[in-house]
């Protein structure tokens, strides 16, 4: 049975954490955006190469790895507020039901 003090802190956690959630998505989005600036730069280091071969180069650069390593944190903090916001919610959905279904057998009574 999910108490209405979990259903209050869900909602309390929802209501608190949205500020985090959407900065942590934010920097998500940004980090995969600049993972284009960051390859770029590199590339440009070995312009006088085939393309192909500055791609590659960009690839194991220590600027691109090291930006794949923040995308890791950025992702991870993205993926841990979702979780919880999932949580919250399926709580909060779970005792609606739970609520609907005891309404429910007092009209069968």
């Amino acid at each position: 049975m999910i108490t209405d003090d979990q259903v209050h802190d869900a909602l309390e956690y929802l209501r608190t954490n949205a500020t985090n959630a959407a900065e942590a998505r934010a920097h998500k989005i940004y980090m995969e955006e600049f993972r284009k600036t960051v390859k770029a730069q590199a590339m440009a280091k070995f312009n006088n190469l085939p393309v192909s071969a500055q791609e590659r180069e960009a690839y194991r650069s220590e600027e691109y790895r090291a930006h794949l390593d923040a995308m890791k944190i950025a992702i991870h903090q993205d993926e841990t507020n979702r979780w919880g916001m999932v949580h919250a919610t399926s709580v909060i959905e779970a005792w609606r039901t739970q609520n609907a279904n005891q309404r429910g057998m007092g009209k069968m009574v």
